[in-house]
């Protein structure tokens, strides 16, 4: 049985994928035997099956000894693809309000420049057993300096520098850059960023997977999840590959002048893996004027207040809908005999299953009203192994997307431009 179900009936003809079936196979066996340019980014590609015994060890060591020490938060520190994925992990298992708990609460910081998210978050662990982990491969950003230097310094103030040492977890490069001087320097539990991962594919390695072991996420499943994904698409056939047909379905709609693809969810659980997403593709796709805008939506909450633009206003953007076939908790709706709220039609309904006829009822109304473009993946619940599976499933579909654009999936070069803004501007503080 499939992992994934995608549906393309309300999308486009995929008659028309034979046509493409020969280009595709060409992008796979470049990027699979490492021939195209970008060869040195490709590590994230079988991360999930060459991770460093001895370094995953250490992680759940450490994340055993700060469980034994009663840290009661951990402190993640990052920005993009140093810190979207391991939030958007934590807020898929333990969301709140949530009948799972995790085995330490996360709080995922330095990733604005928010002063009053700072000390709210400062406030928040000040009477707390906390510990940091601090994630950045150059340790120059400076989102991510910010908040490491006020935590170190609240920690250093609670418990002592010889202590807080061992409250402190830097997630960087193996051999440069700054957090790696002072963690060397100060004797900090070092963990490392592969040099052949990118931040925002970064996710399976420890950038992702020690805050997932400090929550108690069952990293085995997650990996397991990504191991079957790389396997179930190891062959470049559209017939069989899901992630490279979604690929394809995209890059025929922006064809089409479709501008915009909107990823939509009925689960609030999900909003943080939406924005893992958005980072993955605007990154990696938005270049040389080409690419699609990434953007996202919950419904049915924004059927409120975007429903109106999606059915009737300008037909600029295509949906691509995730969706959950089995929740993980559900509610069976009570009877009320006097009906005075007139929903008695719903009484002895589970919740699950309103959710879902609100979903078949928004794709009719957009496809066959409005003949908006509408991809359906669905899987089968928000647990570990799927969280593994569509993290791998979506790099590996927007791998083959860019390169379908041709552009390069792994830089960045435009972010440079409002850096360097940036620094001019701070010098005239």
């Amino acid at each position: 049985m499939k992992t994934i179900n995608l549906n393309l009936k309300n999308a486009i003809n995929t008659e028309v994928f034979d046509r493409y079936q020969s280009r595709i196979s060409k992008i796979h066996d470049a990027i699979y035997s490492k021939s195209v340019v970008e060869r040195d980014w490709l590590g994230w590609l079988d991360l999930p099956t060459k991770l460093n015994n001895d370094e995953y060890k250490s992680m759940q060591e450490l994340a055993k000894k700060w469980k034994n020490m009663r840290v009661e938060t951990v402190v993640v520190i990052g920005v993009g693809g140093s810190y979207l994925g391991a939030a958007a992990g934590y807020e898929w298992l333990y969301a709140t309000p949530s009948i799972k708990k995790p085995d330490i609460e996360l709080i995922f910081s330095g990733n604005n420049v928010s002063a009053e998210t700072l000390v709210s978050q400062l406030n928040c662990v000040e009477n707390k057993h906390f510990a940091i982990n601090v994630i950045s491969k150059s340790g120059k950003t400076l989102e991510t300096a910010i908040a490491f230097r006020e935590f170190r310094k609240l920690l250093e103030t609670k418990v002592g520098a010889a202590k807080a040492k061992e409250l402190i977890a830097v997630t960087t490069d193996a051999k440069n850059g700054i957090l790696y001087e002072m963690a060397k320097t100060r004797g900090y539990t070092r963990f490392i960023i592969p040099d052949d991962v990118g931040g925002r594919f970064s996710v399976l390695s420890p950038v992702g997977l020690f805050p997932f072991m400090c929550a108690g996420l069952n990293t085995e499943n997650l990996l397991k999840g990504a191991q079957d994904a790389l396997r179930e698409y190891a062959h470049p056939s559209l017939k069989n590959n899901d992630a490279y047909a979604y690929a394809l379905a995209r890059y025929i709609l922006s064809k089409r002048e479709f501008s915009l693809e909107l990823l939509i969810s009925y689960e609030p659980k999900m909003r943080l893996f939406q924005e893992w997403w958005k980072q993955l593709f605007a990154e990696s796709e938005g270049k040389n004027g080409r690419g699609l805008f990434p953007a996202s939506s919950q419904f049915s909450t924004d059927l409120h207040s975007l429903g109106q633009f999606i059915q009737d206003g300008a037909r600029i953007l295509f949906e691509t809908t995730l969706f959950a076939k089995k929740p993980v908790q559900d509610l069976t709706l009570l009877t009320d005999s006097q009906n005075e709220d007139k929903i008695a039609y719903l009484d002895g309904k589970s919740l699950h299953k309103v959710n879902w006829a609100i979903f078949e009822a928004s794709l009719q109304a957009h496809h066959e009203s409005s003949n908006i473009p509408n991809i359906v993946i669905e899987f089968e619940k928000m647990d570990e192994y799927n969280l593994g599976y569509l993290f791998q499933f979506f790099m590996l579909a927007l791998t083959m997307s860019a390169y379908l654009l041709g552009v390069n999936p792994f830089n960045q070069p435009a972010v440079g431009v409002y850096k360097a803004n940036m620094a001019k501007t701070l010098s005239k503080i």
